[in-house]
């Protein structure tokens, strides 16, 4: 997923080179994708930002890996339904994937675009995915769980799905907290920008790395009206992706597996984070973990 500009970053941050010579995050994720055994990429994008990603992203792997393209546009909606007047925002997390149906045949990955997730979480989900299959009305689902405080920023908020997971290591809950910030020494979030609630060190957050079987686009086609309907005069709602599988999972639809790994996750939510992650990339590089340039040497 990668059609949000990055309005708190103040920028185009998908392609901001964060590697050595010039990777971005997107080139590290596609190259861990494909060591893992990933055979096609669908990048979700907006359409106007169709140009710069074939140019920048799609020239570097479209002879290694199958790739295709689809568009998260405002006016992909179910019949009968329309824009709401004033309405600029994206649909959110669960309309992006929602935009690849057309692509999607097979059990998948789903990913931000932004976000490095590292190659032992791309292994996970690829080795998950290779033997999952929908039952009779069950469908078994995959999540990376990193802990809460290997995910936060300490130049702003994030917003993050907080999970309860069972002793079998499966997900029991998900909720979408979307302002979540270290604060007086611990880890809180708040709905209304007043009242704080705490979160436990070691709870596991979502980042929006998935693995699914094509069940899931169906639910997401089949719950999306619904959401519409509730959304009307809320020019900032969002369909969010774990808000949908939460409710599968709760209605005995679904299972999800969390995936525990031990790689760090990074990702650019502000400027101030990019020095950040560009030193844990080096590091890395050093480390042998990845080549350098990367795509001359995969």
């Amino acid at each position: 997923m990668a059609a949000g500009i990055g309005s708190r970053y103040g920028g185009l941050k998908q392609i901001d080179p964060i590697g050595p010579t010039g990777e971005i995050i997107i080139d590290y994720s596609l190259h861990d994708a494909i060591q893992a055994g990933f055979g096609r990429v669908v990048f979700v994008i907006k359409k106007e930002l169709e140009e710069v990603f074939r140019e920048r992203i799609g020239r570097q792997v479209e002879g290694r890996i199958d790739t295709r393209y689809a568009f998260q546009e405002l006016t992909d909606l179910p019949e009968g339904f329309e824009v709401p007047e004033g309405r600029t925002k994206p649909w959110g997390t669960g309309h992006a994937v929602l935009a690849a149906r057309e692509h999607i045949d097979a059990p998948f990955a789903v990913i931000n675009g932004d976000d490095f997730y590292g190659r032992g979480a791309f292994q996970a989900i690829a080795d998950f995915l290779r033997g999952a299959a929908d039952g009779a009305g069950l469908s078994p689902f995959a999540m990376v769980g990193y802990p809460v405080e290997n995910t936060l920023t300490d130049h702003g908020h994030v917003a993050r799905g907080v999970c309860s997971v069972d002793a079998t290591g499966k997900l029991v809950d998900i909720v979408e907290r979307t302002r979540i910030e270290r604060r007086d020494g611990g880890i809180a979030f708040t709905e209304d920008g007043q009242t704080w609630q705490p979160i436990a060190e070691g709870t596991p957050v979502s980042m929006n790395m998935w693995g699914f079987t094509p069940a899931l686009m169906q639910a997401l086609e089949a719950r999306f009206p619904a959401f519409l309907e509730g959304a009307a005069g809320n020019l900032k709602a969002e369909y969010f992706l774990p808000s949908v599988v939460d409710a599968m999972v709760k209605e005995g639809r679904a299972t999800v597996d969390v995936l525990p790994v031990r790689e760090r996750w990074f990702g650019v939510t502000y400027q101030e984070d990019k020095p950040i992650v560009k030193a844990a990339i080096g590091k890395l590089v050093e480390a042998g973990t990845y080549p350098s340039p990367l795509w001359t040497l995969a």
